[in-house]
């Protein structure tokens, strides 16, 4: 088995003659956190909705576990255990917590959402559904309805909803945006936490949060990689400065 679970060859992505991806290569170690970064516009979405399958690539290849898996559709990514997190979180705001896990199970099984299921299946999911929110500590609110939740809380269902489908490889696409302190610190804890024993690769803004978390970072700029490799390398690298700094100085320009 090949030390690395995704390997992505010359991914490239024109819209109406623009280029947004142009020949990225990346591979992502199994086991590990890997960050997808850059300043806006740097075609960090376009390249997470190619490799999720939400676009289609103009040139390139995708392989997954050896696999090129290039053609396929998100459903079939899926069933591969290529999960992202919005793709199939199973958050319900009128559900409780506990019934909206529940049904990413059911999911992942195969089969729809009865109530009138036996007693005993249920009782099978309540405990693995109990199991994952403990995971993401949630436990507490086994019972709470899903909308009386915080936004962070609410960012922790969707990750056990995404463990709930056994994923291989979990994508989580700016997992922290929109949060406050207290929450992005125990969002990022938690991504920590369920890292053991999978692959995470994740788009994210916030540098303290990857600097924190990621094993191996990959800076897109116009479409390209700028620079990869560890944070302590790729912080000091003088082109991801420039990138970053020219980006802040044009929306402080902006703001006058």
């Amino acid at each position: 088995m090949s030390s690395n679970v995704l390997e992505v060859e010359g991914l490239t992505k024109h819209f109406n003659g623009f280029c947004a991806v142009d020949g990225v290569n990346l591979s992502v170690r199994r086991g590990s956190i890997h960050a997808l970064i850059g300043p806006n516009g740097a075609g960090k979405s376009t390249c997470f909705n190619l490799l999720t399958k939400f676009l289609e690539p103009s040139a390139g290849t995708i392989l997954f576990d050896g696999v090129d898996i290039t053609r396929e559709k998100p459903a079939q990514i899926a069933r591969r255990g290529i999960i992202r997190s919005f793709q199939i979180s199973a958050v319900f705001p009128h559900m409780t917590v506990l019934e909206n896990v529940r049904f990413a199970l059911q999911r992942k099984l195969g089969t729809s959402y009865h109530f009138w299921r036996s007693g005993r299946t249920l009782l099978v999911l309540n405990s693995r559904a109990m199991e994952l929110l403990e995971e993401v500590g949630l436990s507490e609110f086994a019972e709470t309805t899903t909308v009386n939740l915080s936004y962070g809380r609410k960012r922790a269902l969707e990750i056990a909803t995404t463990l709930a489908m056994e994923p291989e490889l979990m994508l989580l696409d700016e997992p922290t945006q929109g949060m406050g302190h207290e929450d992005i610190e125990r969002v990022t804890k938690l991504i920590k936490e369920v890292s053991r024993g999978r692959t995470i690769l994740m788009v994210e803004h916030n540098m303290n949060v990857v600097s924190s978390i990621a094993d191996n970072i990959t800076v897109l700029q116009r479409g390209a990689i700028l620079a990869e490799g560890p944070y302590a390398d790729v912080s000091k690298d003088p082109r991801v400065m420039e990138a970053y700094m020219g980006a802040a100085e044009a929306e402080l320009e902006g703001a006058h």
